[in-house]
């Protein structure tokens, strides 16, 4: 059996949105998306700092606004299974602390943190979770959360708290 092209861009993006499977998890998909993101983020920071997680976050946010836009033909809007802006918002939570050497206290505190702001949606998360029904929309509510999670992990750590 031949797969034809347009099965391969639906594969390869669901294989994509749901960050390789995560997003399949029975419970709580997005945690899981979110847990599942944090070697990407050690990777990228060791790697390149603060710049390789902005340019790991840039490149991944529009693979899965891509993916994500094929898979909004096939589901809801922000299906549970896409959990590759959860990936981007977790990368970006550790943004404004990547100069800092990575200790597993700070990526719990960033992984918990992000989790907070990604399912409290403060304003403008909110807005794009419901008001823009597109793969922009799914992806943007969690790049906030993830920016929202990073300005605090940075706060804690200019307070003396330390990593």
């Amino acid at each position: 059996m031949r797969l034809s092209k347009q099965n391969f861009y639906k594969k390869a993006a669901f294989a994509a949105a749901s960050w390789f499977g995560a997003g399949y998890s029975p419970v709580a998909s997005g945690t899981v998306g979110s847990l599942a993101a944090l070697p990407v983020c050690w990777v990228a920071q060791e790697i390149g700092g603060i710049r390789g997680i902005v340019l790991t976050a840039f490149i991944l946010f529009w693979v899965g606004a891509f993916a994500t836009k094929e898979v909004l033909k096939y589901t809801k809007h922000d299906p549970s299974l896409v959990v590759i802006d959860e990936v981007v918002g977790q990368l970006l939570a550790f943004v404004f602390v990547a100069f800092l050497p990575s200790t597993w206290m700070m990526y719990l505190l960033g992984f918990v943190l992000f989790r907070f702001f990604d399912i409290t949606k403060v304003w403008p998360a909110c807005y794009f979770d419901r008001k823009v029904e597109n793969a922009y929309g799914v992806m943007l509510d969690d790049v906030v959360a993830g920016l929202y999670a990073g300005l605090v992990l940075y706060a804690v750590y200019a307070a003396g708290f330390g990593f």
